[in-house]
């Protein structure tokens, strides 16, 4: 699937209240919160994402750099159609999906487009294996359906022949996708939190990145996916990106602070944000 995104814009208006200068004590503290009713407040707009345009191919992976406050989460979040809208909030811009766009697909968006964000969200008590075959069964019907489908192009016996394999690998996905994520030694190991002792941060995040594997996803965003993992780690979940990229011709978007030069390797193509506009 090819995202193409152009003269996209997003802005905030942000209510700042007028501050009083004064040593941090208890009494000041006491005297602004009285004096607040009547403080002067103004109205700021910040602007997030200045009038960027950009295209991202199938087939591709793409690196998208940049420093805290850049633009690449709220870039990550408008383009995956997450990102949080209030009257506040201003998005201008088109972004087209194969040619269709974001609101000829707004209810079908997260059908087609994963997006992983920084922090891990599970169900604690449940194994890395039931995680991910609860992931598979929310997520299967929609491929088997389509799957279907795309097998009725030949004659009765070929078709049936077909769609007997396909639903062998549908029924072993998760095991397939255990494999492919190395997540063998830990498969049987409850999630965890912070409350109850599980699998490592970078095992999370590698059940994580399974979860985008089932379902018919034809683009996959990943925000800020290093966070909290060492360098190996990191190398491995970008690689088992880039061969999905190659093996699905899927459109492959990851946001990332500060890479090794050995990760960057491993994009065809890098996007600089610097304070909202490409560099």
């Amino acid at each position: 699937m090819e995202i193409r995104f152009e003269h996209l814009s997003v802005t905030v208006d942000v209510t700042v209240v007028e501050q009083t200068s004064g040593l941090p004590t208890l009494w000041n503290a006491l005297r602004l919160a009285v004096a607040g009713v009547g403080r002067k407040t103004r109205v700021v707009r910040k602007e997030i994402l200045k009038d960027v345009s950009g295209s991202f191919r199938p087939g591709s992976m793409t690196l998208v750099l940049g420093q805290p406050g850049s633009g690449k989460s709220a870039l990550m979040k408008v383009l995956s159609g997450r990102f949080p809208l209030a009257k506040n909030v201003a998005v201008s811009g088109e972004i087209a999906y194969n040619g269709e766009t974001q609101q000829q697909l707004k209810d079908r968006l997260p059908q087609f487009v994963a997006y992983v964000t920084q922090r891990d969200k599970h169900f604690a008590v449940l194994t890395v294996k039931e995680t991910l075959e609860f992931a598979h069964e929310f997520c299967g019907g929609e491929l088997m359906r389509r799957g279907k489908e795309l097998l009725a192009h030949g004659t009765e016996e070929e078709n049936a022949r077909a769609l007997e394999a396909a639903r062998e690998l549908f029924e072993k996905y998760p095991d397939i996708v255990v494999q492919q994520l190395g997540l063998q030694d830990c498969q049987d190991t409850i999630v965890g939190d912070a409350l109850m002792r599980g699998i490592s941060g970078g095992e999370k995040k590698r059940v994580t990145t399974g979860e985008m594997e089932f379902g018919m996803k034809y683009a996959t965003l990943m925000d800020e996916i290093s966070t909290g993992l060492d360098s190996a780690a990191t190398f491995d979940i970008i690689s088992t990106q880039r061969s999905a990229a190659r093996n699905f011709n899927k459109t492959v978007v990851i946001a990332l602070l500060q890479p090794a030069p050995e990760v960057v390797a491993l994009f065809d193509d890098i996007l600089i944000l610097n304070a909202g506009e490409i560099s």
